[in-house]
């Protein structure tokens, strides 16, 4: 396998990988009564891009889109897996072929800064959800998430690395 179709197949599995063990985090904390991302909320801001409605007052607010469910959850997958290529791009194949934590948890806990000044403010939270009620508590809560999302590179790493063989 060349290098480019081995960093692209790592990327999707570890991505999906860490992805899906953000996933079931957040559905322990759910199960807690803990709430997380309504993923149509982020397929809603992705289906007002195209008019160039970037920023909201109040996602819960803003008209609905077709398919915005759908959006969302595919949103969140392909941004998990560029997160991966990012990690890939960073420390190389290499490291995906003898995958340690460090590496990856510094990754997971960097991508934090993406929901903290970046989607929180566009949907109208505020940056460090500094607009809802509890602001410390969320920005905790995405930091100890993103901290998931980093063991999760890792482990899915480690597992892809069993199915990928060194060459």
């Amino acid at each position: 396998m060349n290098k480019t179709i081995e960093f692209v197949v790592r990327s999707m599995l570890i991505g999906a990988g860490a992805t899906m063990a953000m996933d079931v985090w957040a559905a322990v904390l759910r199960r807690f009564g803990v709430p997380s991302l309504n993923f149509a909320f982020l397929g809603r801001w992705i289906g007002h891009l195209p008019q160039g409605r970037w920023l909201h007052e109040s996602i819960a607010r803003t008209a609905p889109i077709r398919g915005e469910l759908l959006i969302g959850w595919c949103a969140h997958y392909s941004i998990g897996i560029t997160f991966a290529a990012l990690l890939l791009a960073t420390f190389g194949l290499e490291w995906a072929r003898s995958p340690t934590l460090p590496p990856a948890l510094f990754i997971g806990i960097v991508t934090v800064l993406a929901p903290l000044f970046i989607l929180q403010p566009a949907l109208g939270a505020g940056i460090a959800s500094s607009k809802t009620p509890t602001p410390v508590f969320n920005s905790v809560k995405s930091l100890f998430t993103h901290t998931i999302f980093g063991v999760g590179l890792f482990l899915a790493a480690r597992a892809t690395a069993s199915l990928i063989p060194a060459r």
